[in-house]
């Protein structure tokens, strides 16, 4: 009798034991699946909307000097299913590889699958824009063509459970057409964990 309780209670063992291997064997595999599929960071898609120039003072006496105020909006869209939350930044507009505007971003939070937009303005160094040697030939075309960088410090979360730091970073082609003042832009960016 005492030998059939201890065979009773190994095979029992051996059951458990396996059971409980094929259910981490199967949480293991569901949860690499998630992660590889629905849970893969994807890129974000963050653009610039200008909505026009403002306050552009031109003179051509005693020296060619420019100011101008770019207003736009900044839309970041999130295709995780994590939200991401970042700090204070700020995006600089270069001219042909010199910096003449910095643009302020606040702090924000993206909803998972979901978008933020960002109301700021970039206040343009005339001074710098003026000096740069392909400033006359851009006037001449009729359009003045910046490129936008951004960098976001922040953190994403998933499920309220995982967190983790990521940076956003973002890299803008701007079009300014001098004679209507409208403006193009097109974007890409990437996340990195």
């Amino acid at each position: 009798m005492a030998d059939y309780g201890k065979s009773s209670r190994r095979r029992g063992l051996k059951i458990c034991c396996g059971v409980s291997a094929i259910v981490l064997v199967v949480f293991i595999t569901v949860v690499t699946t998630l992660a590889l599929t629905v849970f893969k960071p994807k890129q974000p898609e963050i653009t610039a909307h200008p909505i026009g120039l403002e306050h552009v003072n031109i003179t051509f006496f005693p020296t060619l000097a420019i100011n101008a105020t770019l207003d736009m909006v900044v839309t970041i869209g999130n295709r995780n299913y994590g939200s991401f939350k970042f700090g204070n930044s700020t995006a600089y507009m270069d001219f042909h590889g010199e910096t003449v505007a910095e643009v302020p971003i606040g702090a924000g939070l993206v909803p998972a699958r979901g978008k933020l937009n960002v109301t700021t303005s970039a206040v343009v160094m005339g001074d710098k824009l003026v000096e740069n040697e392909f400033f006359m030939g851009d006037v001449e075309s009729g359009c003045l063509n910046f490129t936008s960088t951004a960098t976001l410090h922040g953190k994403v979360s998933v499920l309220k459970i995982f967190k983790m730091h990521a940076i956003a970073i973002s890299s803008c082609d701007i079009s300014i057409w001098i004679a209507t003042q409208n403006v193009e832009s097109k974007c890409t960016s990437k996340l990195k964990l």
